[in-house]
């Protein structure tokens, strides 16, 4: 077996599990993986390393690596390091992102430039998957690609295999065949270019629509959906994955008859620790026929007989937990399933008609059709099972493909300084339809558990529970604390500071600006720098948060300057109108801005939308400094990027 190095760098879990997938298909084609985290910095040494490395990368937070490569970034970013420290390394990176996000990919993109500008060359070009229009849209390809390009590696420092023994192994050992050449991958939103010179899917669906067009009589003219297909992919030869291998044995067994200190500082977030919805685990527990077992213990072990390699219990499994914990704060039931999930499933579908169309979903000539009905509808479990009555998957296949059930993070939106031994948040309620197989209106798993808490303070004569005369009880929620981020005020209060939080993104600025105002009254003839506030929502009248704070903050000289923005409003009998967005309020402040962040070496920060508010701020500031300074755009980015390095440009954006 030809050894390769396999790191990957996971925050959430993606990338581990694309490496797994790397693994194990590679001793299909005659390769062995050596895998690793790449925080297990004592398993590998890339100084001494001789094969070829390949790695996973995930991005976190605002296009910072995940917090297991931390050390690992540091350790290559010594500058003290020769330029061709790794110049005997031959390595290929394929890098996760969201393009959502202003900085896409960084993760991957910082250890890839390190790595080159260490002496270190590509054996295989880098890929970028986006999580925006799916990841398996360059994970899938680069995959593929990956074996023809550790082939060339091999033979090219190895002459002496045999070149036509080894192509052969590799083209027959599995279905899908891959091209020599190296693939470039990259994704854009809307654009994919793949290189695929082989042509085999596209033969595939050619040779399958003419045989389509032949019998056009036989076909029944309908729309495809989740549970139906049409022509040519509803007579295509399909290319499926290949069973992801069963490795955990799961029993049930009959079960038989604190409070922790937390400190923050204004800008930090916390993790809320919250449950699925009870509905949709008791739809779970009914539907996978163990509702009457709801109760018991689950204990899992490895499979003995299991062809998984290096299978591990999940470590998000408590051991001898009930299976009604597992299922409501164990396991993350609404993740859209990948392709692997659903190829599992289809070998558990007893109907021959929904075992096709679940193959046909996680195969190549159906993802589009994965795409449109699976990941872009935001399909879950619960829907797969609803549109297809005849899969019944065993609890073992939940645990061994549902993620970990992550908590949520939310910012700080008080002072310790001025709520003592409290800490407020705050949140919307996110609803929304889902209407894959049938129309169900569902909440964020989150913010909807938080309603229902609080519902009974907000609501106390609504609430089932209500007693006549009696205060309701404040409900208890667990929280962790998140890493440390750069999200804080500066040390020195003399800066000036301009906020951007439109919406729920105005809550750290609360926190800033009441740890503002008790530091001002413990030292009242202290110099504090101007502080300017741009918040925006839609309806002045029903979407403005914090309204009697901003006033009380603006009354009292803590908060110096507040531009308010409704987007939804219309203005009557006035010129200009007031501004629809923060962006546009700091367009029209751009002398101002521009003097706080260039001239004053301010600080500006943005919490809030990622998606377009973050972005079209990002723009405006881009704007602001080109034309107050007269340089081109190109400059005033890069004149951004600085104030970003001295971490005076900082966001909390999701």
């Amino acid at each position: 077996m030809r050894r390769f190095l396999l790191l990957y760098a996971t925050q959430r879990g993606q990338a581990k599990a694309i490496a797994e997938e790397i693994s194990e298909k590679a001793v299909t084609y005659g390769f062995s993986a050596d895998l690793h985290c790449i925080s297990e910095s004592d398993k590998y040494d890339l100084k001494t390393e001789t094969a070829p490395l390949v790695m996973v990368v995930s991005t976190t937070g605002n296009g910072d690596p995940p917090d297991t490569a931390r050390k690992f970034v540091k350790a290559i970013k010594d500058k003290t390091l020769p330029p061709d420290f790794l110049a005997h390394l031959r390595y290929g990176l394929l890098g996760l992102g969201d393009s959502e996000y202003t900085y896409f990919c960084n993760g991957g993109k910082v250890i890839d430039k390190r790595l080159q500008e260490l002496g270190a060359q590509r054996f295989y070009d880098t890929g970028h998957a986006d999580d925006c229009v799916g990841l398996e849209l360059v994970v899938e390809p680069w995959i593929n690609g990956l074996w023809a390009a550790l082939e060339k590696h091999f033979l090219s420092n190895r002459g002496r295999e045999d070149t036509s023994e080894t192509l052969t192994m590799a083209s027959h050992a599995s279905r899908d065949a891959v091209t020599p050449e190296l693939l470039h991958v990259e994704s854009q939103v809307g654009l994919l270019k793949l290189d695929d010179s082989g042509g085999k899917a596209a033969k595939v669906l050619e040779q399958n629509a003419v045989n389509s067009n032949q019998s056009s009589t036989l076909i029944v003219d309908f729309e495809a959906s989740l549970t139906h297909s049409v022509p040519p992919l509803s007579q295509a030869s399909l290319n499926i994955p290949s069973l992801p291998p069963e490795y955990l044995e799961v029993h049930l067994e009959e079960a038989l008859g604190q409070k922790t200190d937390f400190s923050y500082q204004p800008g930090d977030a916390f993790n809320v620790i919250c449950p699925n919805s009870d509905s949709e685990v008791q739809f779970l527990l009914q539907r996978l026929q163990l509702a009457d077992r709801r109760e018991h213990h689950v204990a899992v072990t490895i499979k003995a007989d299991t062809r998984k390699k290096g299978a591990a219990l999940p470590q998000h499994v408590p051991e001898r937990c009930s299976l009604q914990f597992l299922l409501t704060w164990c396991l993350e039931i609404r993740a859209v399933p990948k392709k692997a999930f659903l190829r599992a499933l289809a070998d558990h579908t007893g109907d021959s008609a929904e075992r096709r169309r679940l193959q046909e979903l996680c195969s190549r000539q159906g993802a589009a059709d994965y795409t449109r009905f699976v990941r872009e509808a935001g399909a879950c479990l619960s829907d797969l099972l609803r549109a297809f009555p005849s899969c019944q998957p065993p609890l073992g296949l939940l645990l061994e493909h549902l993620p970990k059930l992550q908590p949520r993070p939310y910012s700080c939106a008080s002072s310790s300084l001025f709520h003592p031994g409290k800490l407020h948040f705050i949140f919307n309620i996110v609803e929304f339809l889902s209407n894959t197989t049938e129309v169900i209106l569902r909440r964020g798993v989150c913010t909807g558990w938080l309603a229902t808490l609080v519902e009974s303070i907000l609501q106390p004569y609504m609430c089932a529970n209500h007693v006549d005369g009696k205060k309701a009880l404040a409900p208890k929620i667990s929280i962790s604390p998140r890493t440390t981020n750069s999200f804080h005020l500066p040390n020195d209060p003399s800066v000036p500071i301009i906020m951007v939080g439109p919406g729920a993104g105005v809550a750290p600025f609360i926190g800033f600006l009441q740890h503002r105002e008790k530091l001002q009254e413990q030292h009242p003839g202290g110099h504090f720098g101007a502080t300017w506030l741009f918040f925006g929502c839609r309806h002045k009248e029903r979407d403005y948060l914090f309204r009697d704070e901003l006033r009380h903050f603006l009354k009292c000289g803590v908060l110096t300057h507040l531009e308010v923005s409704f987007s939804r409003d219309v203005a009557v009998g006035e010129e200009e109108g007031p501004a629809k967005y923060v962006q546009d309020s700091l367009q029209r402040h751009s002398k101002q801005v521009a003097g706080v962040l260039l001239q004053d070496s301010g600080y500006v920060y943005v919490c809030g939308d990622a998606k377009n508010m973050a972005k079209d701020v990002h723009d405006a500031l881009v704007e602001i400094i080109s034309r107050e300074t007269g340089v081109e755009k190109l400059e005033a980015m890069k004149t951004l990027a600085t104030l970003k390095e001295e971490k005076r440009y900082l966001q909390d954006i999701w």
